[in-house]
């Protein structure tokens, strides 16, 4: 909700900007703003995965899939993401947000996005996305259609579907008790 406005104005941005395909790389330029910092005058951990929700965003209305999945009642949801922080952006800081799709397996779509800011990665995150329709997930077969294929030297790396079996969570049809071991 705290980039509520923000989302809109960049989407209405977004737009204007030069088209793109989805299997592009888009950058997103950005500053750090006052909401962004925490009480240690940088930008917080957590922030920095929601800075990322618009690149994502970026990518996906510059590439017409946007309105498509819009159309079509498809909403993106994240399954599981990794991020690494190697600096800290400080508040007024010009960055980029570098995101690009580097994969799909049978149940998502892989992004790998950067935080740059003068040449230098700042921040690597891996986010695995779901569509979904009416609480169901998007097939593959209807993503590409409206997708398109993707690059045939595209290939998922090995370790992705290493963390993604290792990170997974049961679905939320079965059952998930908690329960702390040791």
């Amino acid at each position: 909700m705290h980039l509520l406005l923000r989302t809109l104005v960049m989407l209405f941005r977004s737009s204007r900007r030069p088209p793109l395909t989805v299997w592009d790389s888009s950058s997103l330029p950005l500053r750090v703003l006052p909401t962004d910092i925490d009480i240690a005058m940088h930008v917080n951990n957590g922030m920095y995965l929601s800075l990322m929700d618009l690149g994502r965003f970026d990518l996906m209305v510059r590439s017409g899939v946007w309105q498509r999945m819009r159309r079509r009642g498809w909403g993106p949801v994240v399954a599981a993401e990794t991020i690494a922080f190697r600096k800290s952006l400080q508040l007024w800081q010009h960055y980029t947000i570098e995101t690009r799709i580097i994969g799909l397996d049978a149940k998502a779509i892989f992004f790998e996005q950067r935080i740059v800011a003068d040449g230098e990665i700042y921040a690597r995150a891996y986010i695995a996305t779901r569509l979904v329709a009416k609480g169901r997930p998007v097939s593959q077969e209807e993503i590409l259609r409206e997708f398109g294929e993707p690059p045939a030297d595209m290939v998922l790396p090995a370790w992705i579907h290493e963390w993604r079996a290792s990170s997974a969570l049961p679905g939320s049809r079965t059952p998930a008790p908690h329960a702390w071991s040791l």
